[in-house]
């Protein structure tokens, strides 16, 4: 297949793609979504039938063993379907990553990507043309508002431009590209100053973004470097990190628009903001089995299969992510119409729930990250007493961390998480620690639990 026909398959591709994801896969209840999932399962498992790791297929999802990032990277080489080696994907994710050239690609039209790492291990994950015309087909329909699908349909006018602001740039989010939608990278190595002079400049050439995706932390940032005030962005989508409450408060009110979600990880796209603000799992495209972190149900780790994912498989995969749902919400369908699952909230990644010793001694008493911000957002500080905050967990000590500080502020704080751990009957002392810049380049983690209590 020439390269012109190939390029002209996978934007017919993303079209029907497109079209599904916005108005197609609208099932009428819980019970025809599961057995939709329950027919892909199926046709999943004759690609697993191609793979060495899975010699002996079961035949039943549930046979299947579950792994995790350790799993997959051990066994790299027997998880894809192409025969590729870790190492030469991995030669080839490093390189890209020193040279900040993300378009050299493995075995003719594989892109390589790299995990940012957070969890300290940075995952490797495969994607091909097919994977990412998909990708970009699902964002596309189930994330553009009217005004914007309006634009990009519009020949009489400009293209539809989309600014990224992400750590690595290539074919995945570039899939987006075409004649009439204009996408555009910009380098969170970089710092947030250059990012800021060259959002001015495209205001200044009447070239300002239509779209703004990135990640909560730089969305923050950008609405506090006043850029929000010379221009207003259709749509404003927050991508790869928690999108906290006080940070949507400050993004909503500089732009005035709805901040819309993306939840992804390298294990696939896990969730997407409907037009009424709810958080839906992707369970068109990815089956999602929870493990109960709590006696109420409502949080729990994710274990996921994907069934777009034909390079790489993904089949019961456990997330380090901890995902909070409202029991009280479950088989309610959403105003949106769609009968998937609302998340609540996503708290973070398992190592930002606190292990602390009851004050008897004789448990472990978990704290979630919801309930760390809440009582760091009630502290009685005025507006402005510091710019962000970050908590360490180290043995027993959590260790404090405010961001220019006002006088008093941190000592208010203190005693608002020492109150916290007084509520919850753990032991522990708070501990104010000097402020450290992060890198720009990096995920924000506002919770760590750094070593164990």
């Amino acid at each position: 297949m020439s390269r012109a026909v190939g390029d002209r398959v996978r934007s017919l591709l993303l079209l029907a793609r497109f079209a599904r994801a916005r108005w197609g896969l609208r099932f009428r209840s819980r019970a025809r979504l599961e057995a939709w999932q329950s027919r892909r399962v199926r046709q999943l498992f004759r690609r697993a039938g191609r793979t060495s790791f899975y010699r002996r297929l079961p035949s039943r999802l549930e046979w299947f063993p579950v792994i995790d990032k350790s799993v997959l990277l051990a066994e790299f080489d027997g998880l894809n379907t192409r025969g590729l080696r870790l190492v030469d994907a991995l030669a080839v994710a490093l390189e890209a990553e020193r040279s900040r050239d993300f378009t050299p690609v493995v075995d003719g039209d594989v892109v390589v990507g790299l995990s940012s790492g957070t969890s300290g291990t940075r995952g490797v994950f495969l994607v091909d043309p097919r994977e990412r015309a998909l990708w970009a087909g699902t964002v596309l329909g189930r994330l553009l508002g009217r005004p914007a699908l309006r634009l990009a349909l519009d020949r009489r006018r400009g293209p539809l431009r989309i600014a990224f602001f992400l750590r690595a740039g290539g074919g995945l989010y570039e899939a987006v590209g075409s004649n009439r939608v204009d996408f555009s990278w910009f380098d969170l190595t970089r710092p947030i100053e250059d990012h800021v002079t060259a959002l001015r400049d495209a205001v200044a050439a009447g070239r300002p973004p239509h779209l703004l995706v990135a990640p909560a932390s730089v969305l923050d940032a950008l609405a506090r470097d006043a850029v929000a005030d010379e221009f207003r962005p259709l749509q404003v989508i927050s991508v790869a990190e928690v999108l906290e409450p006080d940070m949507e408060t400050r993004i909503v009110a500089a732009w005035g628009r709805p901040v819309r979600q993306v939840y992804q990880a390298t294990e696939g796209l896990l969730a997407l903001s409907c037009e009424r603000g709810s958080l839906h799992l992707n369970e068109e495209s990815v089956l999602v089995e929870r493990e109960w972190l709590d006696d109420e149900h409502t949080r729990f780790r994710p274990v996921v299969t994907d069934f777009e994912r034909r390079t790489q498989l993904v089949i019961r995969y456990r997330l380090d992510d901890v995902l909070r749902i409202e029991p009280a919400a479950e088989g309610e369908r959403c105003a949106c119409g769609r009968v998937t699952a609302v998340i609540a909230a996503i708290d973070g990644r398992d190592d930002a729930v606190l292990h602390l010793p009851a004050a008897n001694g004789r448990s472990v008493v978990e704290l979630f990250p919801d309930a760390v911000r809440q009582a760091i957002a009630a502290a009685p500080t005025p507006p402005g007493a510091y710019r962000d905050w970050a908590l360490r967990q180290h043995g027993l000590e959590l260790r404090l961390s405010l961001q220019n500080p006002a006088p008093d502020a941190e000592r208010v704080v203190a005693e608002a998480l020492a109150g916290l751990l007084d509520r919850y009957g753990c032991a522990g002392d708070v501990v104010p620690t000097a402020w450290v810049e992060r890198d720009p380049a990096a995920k924000l983690r506002r919770i760590v639990r750094e070593a164990a209590a």
